[in-house]
Order: C-alpha cells, then structure tokens, then sequence
C-alpha cells in the first residue's frame, strides 16, 4: 500500500513518499544524480525550475494519500537538493506540519513512513538524517531532522565565530573547555592551552587573535578528542573526520587592545559573535563597546553569561535583567531568549539568521552546566555570508609568516572564486600602488595540505619568491585579468557612535575596513561639524599609502574614545598621490633602468637619519656653528 505524507521543510510544505513504492524509482534517480548530486536539473525546455519548485508543491496537505508518478518523487528530489545548496550542504526538516491547514501530528505509522523515505532521500544525496527533536501535536507526533551532507576527506562547511566581552569573563577558558572536552577546575587550567605568549600566560589575558576549532560529524557529534598524553589537539585529524567546523576566533577583552579587537572584527569576518558575559561582575567595561561594534557590522550576536556555579542567585538575576534591557533598548532592538531547554536551542538557531533573535545561554566551566546546549546550537548554525566562486579569485590577507625551510606565508580568506595551487596572482597593492605577480607553491587549510580553496573558505599560501618585508596585513592577491586599481580616497557614509567634541574637516583617525588597518584624513564633508548620532557624507583620503577597497565594504572609524561606523559609496580613482610618493616611484624607475640595486644598506649620517626635503634643506642652510674659543 503506498502512503504519501506532508512534511515541512524551512517553512515550505513537501510531499514524501512511502518508502517501500521509492526503491526502484530511489535506485534510478541514484544512478542520475551519482556524478553531480548538487548540480541544478534542466526540464525539457533546458531551463532550470529550481525556483518553481515552491509553486509545485502548494495546496498539499499533510494526510493527502495520491500515487505519486516519476516526475513528482524527480521534484521531491530536486527541492531537497535546492535546499541544501541554499544552506550550504545542511537544513531542518520537519515532518508532520503543513502551511495549508492548521492540522498538525501524524500517526507513528505515518511518521515511520515519512522517515524512511527522508532517509531515502538523503541517502542518494549522500546525506545523513538525524533526529533533532520530538514534540506531541493534536493529531500525533511531529519530528525535526538535520540533513547534513558528508563532505569529502579534505573539504568541510566553516562557520566562523567571534569571540568578544570584557576581561576576565572567561573566553579563553570557555573556548577551552569547548574544543578540549575537558572541564576547568576553577583556577584558569583550560585556558592555559589557548595562549600563544608567554606574557599572556603570566598575566591570564589574551592580547592576540587566536583560532581555535570545533568538529561536528555528519550526525552532529563532537569530532574533539585531544590527546591524552600531551593535551593538545590535531587539526589535520578533526578537520578529515569533520562535515563542519566552527572556527573560534578569540580576541582579546582588555581596552588597551581594542585594536586587535576591532581588527579580528573587521579583517576577519565572522559569520556570527558570541559576547562573554561574567554574571558576577556583570555588564561592565567594554562589554557594551563590543556589542555596538558587532551591531555596527551587522553580526547576530548570542550571549552567553558563565560562572554561574559561584554567582549568588540575586546578582545572576540582577546582571540578566540588566541584560535583556540593553538587548531591548532602541539600539540594539533584539528579542532576547533565555535558552535552557534542547527545544528553546533548536528554535533559536533556525531563527537566528534574522538577526533580530538573540539566545542566551547560562553555562559553568566548572561544572559543565548547560555545556551540552551550546555545542547543540553551535552544531546547527549555519554560515551565514554568501560568496561566489564562479567569478575571478580575490584573496584577502589578515596576516603573514616566515616559516623556516618554506619561506613567505601568507593567511586570509578568499573572497570570490577558487584558487589552485601553482596559480600565478597578482600581490598588491604596494607603498606605491602597484600589482606585481606572485606563484602560489602551497596551499594549507586548517593545517591541512589541500589542493585547491573555494569562496569563503580560510586557508594560508606559501608565495615563492616574495620577500615578508614587502607583505602587509590589507593587501590582496587576485586574478590578472581583474586588473586591480589602488585609491587613495573614497567617499563614505559615516554614522557617528560616540565623540566627547566634534569632527571637522582635517580631522584624522584610524580606519579599520576588512583586514587594511591606516590613518585617513576628512578632506571635506556635507556639514559643517560632526557630533555624535550625526551622519554625513565624508571624504576620506589615506595618508601612508594606497589600498584596495570596494564599494558597499562596511568600515570602522576610531580615534581614542572616538568611534564611527560607515559604508564606502565611492571609490575616487582620480585622485592624486602625495608628492613623496611620487618622487620614490621615480626614483625607483631611474635607479630600475641604470642596474642600481636597491637593498644596499648605507651608514646613518646626521643627514641622513630624517628624510625629507625640509630636513635637507634645514641642515643645507642652517649649519651647526664652528666651536669658539675663549679668550680668557
């Protein structure tokens, strides 16, 4: 007898089939989607209908019973494949709900039915199908999957994640205690692990960007497991036995490197933000700095309150309460939701994406209280940042090595298409602007060699013949035909956060836009003067060298207590550069075209150790005195 029940997949309604009429009609479309399971199909017009998928499917009932032909279960297919192109290799799926009438709940026969053709489907999609939740309904039950995708060996989904809050609010101890699957014992023992310095060990406060990483298989079970005998965890290994990574990235809490911070922020870019509260200390610091940057981004963020396990009762409730204020107020206008239940964890993570949805999570280190539903909603987020990898590679770089035996390495992320290995990039731009070719040796990803790194994917390259003096944070490797143009100025719409006086012309700050971190100068703006909560129209120019941005690139502008956030309108590629620059680019022409080399270091002189013609001419004019002799 063949049965055909509704499910609810993303907010859609899809029709499933029994699985005992599907094993034919299962073997067959396995043989025609086995070399390309995620490809788009074409209909007899050689259009693709996966946006018409939708229209198909409407009016369908969860207990409608049909004999489902061949085209119907080929649709079916065709929309559980769109979905999971649409989400990166992954969704929930809800059986036993249906958007056109409010009947909910199917009988366990159905539910049985209704599971193994999900199954069946995602097995010919190399997927597996695991049981999220359970819950009762008026009719019956109504069940919730994940269908994840088994990647290949070498190649895994990446969510990266922020790490932010106050000092001592026990980031690094937590990113310990998540990746180490190893309890803290309330002295700082997990985080001892995370640091890279030694003053940082000594001091207990993290002031670089570390990276940090946390498997899920296919089925959504923790990959971590350290070694026994030295403690410390394999990259290489999590990442082959991983269908997703989360990726930690963990800036640092102290004001004093709100830089750094802002740069992990920026260069970075985090899918999502996770802000470190402690419940006994509270909202304090720059707890509030680090949420109105994350909102100033455009980040969700989520929150999680820890040292529950030695917080009084009255102080836990006042810091919460204090919490969803600031989570309420106009600023922020989120929708706070206190998560202790595996229910509240599977609702906020498939709403988390509307950025309006912000979960709260109340853990111990210590203990382990609550351990288990942050690594459940991290297991379902999903990547957040669409990226395109048919066009023309661009490569951002966040940072660079020297590694012995290897050379220049440089780690970033890629922004658009896809990179192999021995690929011919252009590097720039230079302190004079200026693209010059570069070869790609190797390529490594999470510590991994790979061959190739698609869009939105981290990874590090070793360049062959490149100097690390000549690499800055900011610079870009891309294709040669995208023939690449540095600017020194653009126009920006600017949003001031917070300033003590107001911002005029000439006015300079720091400038944080992706991973280019330089001093720019107001050269004019639509007003007169700036104050806070004030937005305009500004003209920046930047003052060391030129840089590559885009149009549409959200950057952070800070000077001191001085904080602005803005969106770049237009790129001035007319502008001129400084006439310093101008005289090194001849000079460096002149001395190319007679053979000079350039590397020759000369012996530092009283006229030589400032540079500048103004230095020249004052020591050409103004000689030092003769010593005199007294008479006497």
């Amino acid at each position: 007898m063949e049965s055909v029940v509704v499910a609810k997949q993303n907010g859609h309604a899809v029709r499933t089939l029994s699985a005992d009429s599907n094993r034919s009609k299962n073997s067959t479309s396995s043989k025609n989607t086995s070399d390309n399971l995620f490809a788009p199909t074409a209909n007899d017009n050689g259009f693709h209908d996966e946006y018409d998928l939708d229209d198909d499917l409407l009016g369908l009932s969860k207990d409608i019973l049909v004999s489902p032909d061949d085209d119907e279960y080929d649709l079916l297919m065709r929309q559980l494949r769109q979905r999971l192109l649409e989400n990166h290799g992954e969704c929930v799926y809800t059986i036993g709900e249906s958007d056109t009438s409010d009947e909910v709940g199917l009988s366990e026969e159905e539910l049985q039915a209704s599971l193994a053709t999900l199954k069946s489907l995602a097995e010919t999609l190399n997927c597996d199908c695991t049981l999220l939740r359970e819950r009762s309904a008026d009719q019956g039950k109504v069940e919730e999957y994940l269908i994840r995708r088994r990647f290949e060996e070498n190649d895994f989904l990446e969510v990266k994640v922020a790490v932010v809050g106050n000092v001592d609010a026990g980031k690094s101890t937590l990113l310990g205690v998540l990746t180490h699957c190893e309890l803290d014992n309330g002295r700082g023992y997990s985080r001892q692990k995370l640091f890279r310095h030694k003053h940082e060990v000594e001091s207990g406060r993290t002031s670089s960007i570390g990276n940090e990483i946390l498997g899920f298989s296919s089925n959504g079970s923790v990959v971590n497991q350290p070694n026994p005998h030295a403690g410390h965890i394999d990259w290489s290994d999590i990442c082959q036995q991983s269908s997703k990574v989360i990726t930690f990235v963990d800036l640092a809490g102290h004001e004093r490197y709100l830089k750094t911070t802002v740069f992990g922020m920026t260069g970075h870019l985090p899918d999502f933000c996770m802000l470190m509260v402690g419940s006994n200390a509270g909202i304090i610091g720059t707890t509030k700095e680090h949420l109105g940057l994350a909102l100033a981004l455009n980040v969700p963020v989520f929150v999680v309150v820890t040292k529950i396990d030695m917080c009084p009762e009255n102080i836990l409730q006042e810091t919460l309460k204090l919490l969803v204020k600031i989570l309420k107020s106009p600023g922020c206008r989120k929708i706070p939701v206190l998560v202790s239940t595996k229910d509240d964890v599977i609702v906020t993570a498939t709403n988390f994406t509307s950025e309006r949805v912000c979960p709260i999570f109340q853990i111990s280190n210590v203990t382990g209280q609550n351990i288990d539903l942050l690594k459940m909603f991290l297991n379902l987020l999903n990547c957040r940042t669409k990226f395109d990898d048919k066009v023309l590679p661009e490569f951002l770089i966040d940072d660079t090595f020297s590694v012995p035996g290897v050379g220049t390495v440089v780690s970033g992320t890629v922004m658009k298409g896809i990179i192999n290995s021995g690929d011919v990039l252009l590097l720039g731009p230079d302190l004079l602007g200026k693209f010059d070719p570069a070869q790609v040796k190797s390529i490594h990803r999470k510590r991994m060699p790979v061959k190739d790194v698609r869009a939105g994917q981290t990874a590090a390259f070793a360049l062959k013949k490149v100097k690390r003096s000549s690499i800055r944070k900011g610079m870009v490797m891309v294709h040669p035909k995208s023939n690449p143009q540095a600017v020194w100025e653009y126009m920006g719409e600017v949003l001031v956060l917070h300033h003590p006086t107001t911002i005029s012309s000439k006015y300079q700050a720091m400038v944080h836009c992706g991973s280019i971190r330089q001093t720019a100068s107001i050269l004019h703006m639509n007003k007169e003067h700036l104050r806070t909560g004030d937005k305009a129209s500004v003209h920046f120019r930047f003052l060391k060298n030129p840089e590559f941005i885009k149009p549409g690139t959200k950057f952070v502008f800070r000077e001191g207590r001085t904080k602005a956030v803005g969106t770049i309108t237009e790129l001035l590629k007319d502008a001129p550069a400084y006439q310093s620059h101008l005289k090194r680019s001849a000079k460096l022409r002149q001395q190319g075209r007679l053979g000079i080399n350039t590397n020759t270091t000369e012996p530092t002189t009283s006229s030589t150790r400032r540079g500048g013609r103004r230095w020249a001419n004052r020591n050409h004019c103004d000689p030092e005195p003769e010593p005199t002799t007294s008479k006497e």
